[in-house]
């Protein structure tokens, strides 16, 4: 999801976008947004639509109807999946695919997470607090980075040693750098 949000704030869509998160009773709402998103010429973007399989025939007869000369020519349908069954294969077979996986390697996985980083955000993460609190974010940045990477790669070897497997996320590692920015800059260090 980061990676087409800052697609579309580097298209100058970032004003211009829908998101829904289907699950339960999100059908009506994604309807909606695909609805005005071809009129309008929105980014519509669907996530977690393996959530919803009770609605992807809806979909599959939506994205049918999708043709070059009746939709806004800015108009895109994003689509966020974990693998699954219930997926309709026309969709797959007619739309454009990418998948995002996790890098191999710890190196690979830091890089990745630092790069994922907007350089302005990370520049002023602590100066208000001086520059104490912004050593401070970047040991705690690396070291969340670090985690997370340990946690990716450990993931390659299944089972052996967790009794829960538990997917340590792009977006979880996201959130866990906002929210360690904020509390270094709503705390004393």
């Amino acid at each position: 999801m980061a990676e087409i949000v800052r697609l579309a704030h580097k298209m100058g869509m970032n004003e211009r976008q829908q998101s829904v998160s289907l699950g339960q009773g999100q059908g009506k709402k994604a309807e909606r947004a695909i609805m005005e998103g071809r009129e309008q010429g929105l980014w519509v973007i669907l996530q977690n639509c393996h959530l919803a399989s009770s609605w992807m025939g809806r979909l599959e007869v939506f994205v049918e109807d999708l043709h070059p000369d009746k939709v806004h020519d800015q108009f895109r349908l994003w689509l966020t999946a974990m693998p699954s069954p219930d997926f309709p294969v026309s969709v797959l077979q007619n739309g454009l695919k990418m998948t995002n996986e996790p890098p191999k390697g710890l190196k690979s996985n830091l890089l990745r997470a630092y790069l994922s980083i907007e350089k302005d955000w990370f520049d002023e993460a602590g100066v208000s607090k001086g520059e104490a609190c912004q050593q401070a974010f970047r040991k705690m940045l690396f070291g969340l980075c670090f985690f997370h990477a340990s946690i990716q790669e450990r993931c390659t070897y299944g089972p052996l040693g967790w009794n829960i497997p538990y997917q340590f996320s792009e977006p979880d590692r996201q959130i866990c750098m906002m929210q360690l920015r904020m509390f270094l800059e709503e705390n004393d260090t």
